[in-house]
């Protein structure tokens, strides 16, 4: 149990950088509190205590704002953000690594016994206030933008945006993504084709420096193969010392 939430409080700090103290996210963050609460609302009700399963999930809903039905299925290191307004139906299936941000709901679209809720694979990312609902899975990595109704199938890697969803983005921009992780930023569940102008600046200077990168690494692996020694020499020169800059071009 202990590993768990010291999982949980792990992947606060991965996902949210206003979090300072691991104090602070035992005691002021209500997603974790849902999901501690949950694995004991879901142990009752694997053992047939539906009452008091579903009396603990009434109790986390009035405490944390957050609605999770006790016979879910939540994975490892599962990270709820404000998590106000969020609901998950019974049948729902949440994969480890995966992030819900506040109003998202996990919901159905029948009145039938059985499966009747989304699926979610690892390391799914769904915006603020998006609805999935049905019985429907969203493959690993896969996004959902802010306000969408998602009905259908997300593929792995793609984003879902608009009412009804649509499908962008379909794993074609990993260069930009890794960029944008490595720089420390990833701008979840937006995409170029949203038509905002800060995205669209945002992934503009992204691409150019994918690209940058891309040729200044062939322009170090073509010095390398005339014989110049630049990675023991740019390890302790100055590089923008002209003698130094001059002395790689002779």
């Amino acid at each position: 149990m202990f590993d768990r939430l010291r999982e949980d409080i792990a992947c606060v700090f991965q996902r949210d950088p206003a979090a300072r103290t691991q104090w602070e996210v035992l005691t002021c963050y209500p997603g974790l509190h849902a999901l501690t609460l949950h694995r004991f609302a879901h142990w009752l009700w694997g053992h047939r205590l539906r009452w008091l399963a579903r009396l603990t999930s009434h109790f986390t809903r009035w405490f944390t704002g957050i609605e999770i039905h006790p016979g879910a299925t939540i994975g490892r290191r599962v990270f709820i953000d404000h998590g106000m307004g969020v609901v998950i139906g019974e049948t729902a299936e949440i994969g480890d690594d995966c992030t819900l941000y506040h109003g998202v709901t996990l919901g159905g679209t029948s009145w039938n016994r059985g499966k009747r809720h989304p699926t979610l694979e690892r390391g799914v990312v769904i915006g603020a206030g998006a609805k999935v609902l049905g019985p429907i899975t969203l493959r690993e990595g896969a996004k959902v933008g802010s306000n969408a109704v998602v009905v259908r199938e997300v593929p792995a890697g793609a984003t879902a945006v608009g009412i009804p969803a649509r499908i962008v983005d379909a794993g074609d921009d990993a260069a930009r993504q890794e960029k944008a992780e490595n720089l420390g930023f990833s701008a979840y569940a937006v995409t170029k084709d949203e038509g905002d102008p800060l995205a669209l600046a945002i992934h503009g200077l992204l691409d150019h420096a994918v690209e940058t990168d891309r040729r200044i690494a062939v322009l170090l692996a073509h010095l390398e193969r005339c014989g110049v020694p630049l990675a023991d020499e740019m390890a302790t020169a100055d590089q923008f010392d002209p003698k130094y800059l001059s002395k790689i071009v002779d």
